[in-house]
């Protein structure tokens, strides 16, 4: 009788043991010879550019914290001589660099948010496909990428409309980028159903209001990634500000750092006692500058370089 009743007992064990043992893991295929070959020259390839990119941002952070004389008697490598923060110190003591840094700010965020609301109002109108005309406004809009005025039919107009040496110069001229319009109205037309449109007009929302409520919720990716192009082209921008602007309070950071790498101008609150010092001051202050100058745009990328997958490639290959 015992055995018969530790028989099942013995069966019960065995299946909870089968239960709870894993399943097998899949055998992985095994690369050939060529596969193989080609992942390694994927790596080299990719290793290369991670150097020909990263080696200079190394230098450049390394000359900004090493010692003036190091920096101009080029004992500087990849690591700080005579670690100091001199020229970090210069630069911030400077008002003109500290005004055109907050200048730079105010361009970025005003520019980018009044950019944004433009690219929305004509890339959503254009991806509605009931739109009268919207095949001839999208072929206007597409012909101003590939023909533009030039300079100085821009320069008239922006002087014509009392722009100059303003604030404004830097903001609305640029304000719409014919790329990101295109994306903007591939993104609408791939992600946003007709179905969502028919339910809202039913319930008695006007067009703007499923805009508001409902178009823009769901492109929270796509304008993540148009914000960002938007700012980086207005952060690094220095052009327009040497075209329209004449009164230095109004310079961009850029405009400065270019007065300094390109013009070798020295900030005016220097007071070097020789012109050997000025110049190892300058030298510094160029990769001081280069390193401020490229921090903010380093800081907000990782934020925003999740939604590229999901915005910008959406928007642009199912398009």
């Amino acid at each position: 009788m015992s055995t018969d009743v530790e028989r099942p007992a013995v069966g019960i064990g065995r299946a909870r043991s089968l239960a709870t043992r894993r399943p097998p893991r899949p055998r992985r295929v095994k690369d050939g010879l060529d596969d193989r070959l080609f992942m390694v020259g994927v790596y080299v390839l990719l290793t290369t550019f991670l150097l020909v990119v990263l080696l200079p941002l190394v230098y450049i952070v390394a000359s900004s914290l090493s010692d003036p004389l190091a920096v101009s008697s080029g004992r500087v490598s990849f690591w700080p001589v005579d670690f100091t923060l001199e020229g970090y110190r210069r630069v911030l003591s400077d008002p003109s660099i500290l005004t055109g840094f907050g200048n730079s700010i105010f361009y970025t965020l005003v520019g980018t948010a009044i950019s944004l609301v433009l690219t929305v109002s004509i890339a959503y109108p254009l991806s509605r496909r009931d739109l009268w005309g919207r095949r001839g406004i999208t072929l206007f809009v597409v012909f101003t990428m590939l023909f533009a005025g030039g300079i100085i039919p821009t320069y008239l107009v922006v002087q014509n409309l009392g722009m100059l040496d303003t604030r404004l110069a830097l903001v609305l001229p640029q304000a719409i980028g014919v790329w990101q319009v295109i994306i903007a109205m591939s993104f609408f037309r791939t992600s946003i159903p007709d179905e969502l449109y028919e339910a809202a007009q039913l319930d008695g929302a006007s067009d703007l209001r499923f805009l508001v409520s409902t178009v823009l919720p769901l492109s929270k990716p796509l304008l993540a990634v148009i914000a960002l192009m938007y700012a980086i082209y207005q952060w690094n921008s220095y052009f327009d500000a040497l075209l329209y602007l004449r009164d230095p309070d109004l310079y961009p950071l850029q405009l400065v750092l270019r007065n300094v790498l390109i013009l070798n101008q020295t900030a005016p609150g220097l007071d070097a006692a020789a012109a050997l010092e000025r110049q190892q001051l300058a030298d510094l202050m160029k990769y001081s500058l280069i390193v401020i100058s490229t921090v903010p745009v380093m800081l907000v990328y990782p934020f925003v370089a999740r939604y590229f997958n999901k915005g910008l490639l959406v928007g642009a290959v199912k398009g």
